[in-house]
Order: structure tokens, then sequence, then C-alpha cells
């Protein structure tokens, strides 16, 4: 086995195990390559969890299942009834509190001797690079472009083996970047995609099932990178569709054109771009500071508006019927990326007018806008309402 399929052991052995853990963990100690060593190097390991949502809930169930002595947990999210689909560590009575610590009291359920630090924070080029380097593993389950490529540069810059995954509807992938062990994420996909390239979950919808599926994958390279066992996915890309049962890997190399990572500048501009707005909905596509861009508008903008606005919601049929802003109009993002403007002008009855769209927090309003922009007369003001329908309801506005 060479280098690039198994970098060795990540740490140290503990101590002697207890009564309790040998007791806990006798499944594990009778598998040849782990037994009573490797799971002292798993008490002895720390991994960083970035998110703790569909797939960072059963990351971190698995990994506290397994032994692994501390784990930290980032995220600045709250749970919401939408989450608890397939973010199996939140409950009912989750609802409303910081994933950090709803996912906390879980792995202490688990694990009382656990021993869990969480940051109510995003990853963010400012803490990014000291949290890989006091960590043996990190594993990544964000939801989002910039931060997993800030957690690639990261990992490359402090020489931090990372775990790699991401979902999307019925599929997934998964992968591990050990630094001068194999390729990284860049040499894979080489370019930061544009923030809105991919609808995210909440526009493109996730199979609850699959994360477990994914992140059990995830879980299972940290066992492996931290014991020396096995062969992990370095160099390989681990696909998986759910409606065809079909797993396949796809081989990749370094790029031996690819500049090194030196700093984490580049990634920074695209953290701040997808960075929420000030009032904590929605993601600004323009990289401005606050609300009142020319391409947006804020809820007290909106309803101070004394000149007629056709207000136009993109979300699903679905999202409506849990709730929506009076007055509104339904025309569906995926109308109007076949129609375009069209389908506004049948609505509109051909008067020049103001336009306001909205979605759930604001970026599939954003993306409408900027989708309808060549097709409208100059006369129709475009805009989008910044943190869409969650902002309006935050703001104590009526909804039906």
């Amino acid at each position: 086995m060479s280098a690039a399929d198994n970098p060795g052991p990540l740490v140290e052995p503990t101590g002697s195990l207890s009564p309790r853990e040998l007791e806990r963990y006798a499944r594990h100690l009778s598998l040849p390559g782990i037994g009573v060593e490797g799971q002292s190097r798993l008490r002895a390991a720390s991994a960083l969890v970035i998110g703790a949502g569909g797939l960072g809930a059963p990351v971190l169930h698995y990994l506290a299942a397994a032994g692994i002595g501390s784990i930290t947990i980032i995220d600045d999210d709250m749970v919401e009834a939408s989450n608890l689909q397939r973010q199996v560590l939140h409950r009912d009575a989750d609802i409303g509190r910081a994933k950090v610590a709803s996912a906390r009291d879980a792995l202490l359920r688990l694990d009382p001797e656990l021993e869990v630090t969480t940051i109510g924070e995003r990853l963010s080029p400012d803490n990014a690079l000291e949290l890989f380097d006091s960590h043996d593993v990190v594993l990544d389950g964000a939801d989002n472009f910039a931060t997993r490529y800030l957690s690639n540069d990261a990992a490359e810059l402090t020489g931090t083996p990372l775990i790699w995954g991401t979902i999307f509807r019925f599929s997934g992938q998964v992968s591990t970047f050990v630094p001068e062990h194999g390729p990284m994420l860049r040499d894979l996909f080489p370019d930061i995609p544009e923030a809105d390239s991919v609808p995210n979950c909440a526009e493109g919808g996730v199979l609850g099932v699959l994360c477990g599926t994914v992140g059990s994958a995830m879980a299972t390279e940290a066992v492996k990178l931290i014991c020396g066992i096995g062969t992990p996915l370095i160099g390989r890309l681990l696909r998986y569709d759910a409606l065809e049962a079909d797993y396949s890997t796809l081989r990749f190399s370094p790029d031996p054109d690819r500049e090194p990572i030196i700093d984490l500048a580049e990634v920074a501009v695209a953290c701040a771009a997808a960075r929420p707005g000030p009032d904590g909905f929605g993601t600004r596509q323009d990289g401005a500071e606050g609300p009142g861009g020319e391409n947006e508008v804020s809820v007290e903008e909106y309803r101070a508006e004394s000149s007629p606005v056709l207000l136009i919601d993109v979300r699903a049929e679905w999202e409506r019927q849990i709730s929506s802003i009076p007055g509104s109009i339904h025309l569906p993002l995926s109308v109007l990326q076949v129609e375009g403007w069209s389908a506004v002008d049948t609505v509109a009855a051909h008067q020049p007018f103001e336009v306001v769209l909205h979605c759930k927090s604001g970026a599939r309003s954003a993306q409408a806008v900027r989708l309808l922009k060549d097709g409208a007369p100059e006369s129709v003001r475009l805009r989008s309402l910044v943190g869409g329908i969650d902002a309006w309801s935050a703001s104590g506005s009526e909804t039906v």
C-alpha cells in the first residue's frame, strides 16, 4: 500500500482503556486493525465537524458512538421544523434552539464522557486556520461552496486531513483530502462556483435518508484515517445515486499546473459574498453591506412604498400552503426560468410598474431578478425582498 493509499494512523494511542470503555467498544476491539490500540487512537483523537445539519448530524452521531475523544461542532444556524426530516440529532422540542446546543445535548446523551466544544458561528477566514490546526481531522458538512473551498484551503495550509461530503436531491459524493498524500478539492474542482449555480436543499430538496448514507461514509473515512486502516478515499470521489442504488468511484490526481494555496485571500471574497445580510436572513449575492442595494428592498422599505407594487412569490406551491404574504401572486422560479418575463407580463396586463419578488430567504428571488432583467421593459423596476418571507414574518407582518 502506498502513502497515497493510506497516510498511516493520525494519532498516537492513549493509555489503557477503562473497564467502561472495554465494555462499550467491545465490538471494535475484536476487529482486525482496530483492537485495543485502534480504539485508544480513537479516544485520543480530536475532530472538527463543520455543520450540525443534514450531513453533520449523522457524522456527529457516529463519531461519538465510535469513541472519538474530543469533538468540536461549528454552526451558526437554529433548528427549524423543516430540518427534522433529515437532521436526526435534533428533536421537535429543539426547534428554535441553536443547532450546536441541540447537537451537544444529543452527543452527551450518547456518551456523557465525550468532550464536546461548540462554536455558534460560521467557519470563516478569521477562525479557520486556528481551528484546523488544533484538530486531528476535519469533516466538512457545509451546505455552500464558499465554506467548502475555505475548508480545502485551510486544510492545505495547515496540513490537516479533510473529509468532504455533499448531497443534492437523490445523490451524494464523498472524498478524503490529505495534504501531501494525494490530490485536494481544487485538483478536482479548481474554481469556486457561483453561489447560486446549484440550488440549495430548500430550493432543490433532498432525500432525508440520503444524509445518513453520505454522513456515515464520511464518519467511516475518519475512523479509517485515525486508526490507519483500509484504503481511504484519497484521490477518489465516491458517488452515490439513491434512486438507482448505484455506487461509482471517480479517480483523480493532483494537477501539476495548479498554483499552491498560499493564503485565504481568494476564498475570503467568496465567503464575504455568501454571508447572511445584517438582518440574519438570506444571502447577499453581490457582497454589498446590508439591504437597500439597487436590486433589493427591505421589508420596511417595501411596506413604506406609496406607489403600486406587484409582489411575486417565486417559491414552490407547497411552500405557499404553509404561509404566504397577503396580496402576493404566485409565479414559481421554475416557471420564470422557462417563460422569463412573458410570465410576469401576462399577470401584469402590460402595465409599467414596480415588481418585488420574494422567496423564503432571498436567494431564489435574487436569482429571479437577474433572470428577468434581460426581458423586462426599462420602465419596470425589479427588486428582491431581502430575507424573503422569513424576514417578513420576523418583522411581525401578517401572513396567510
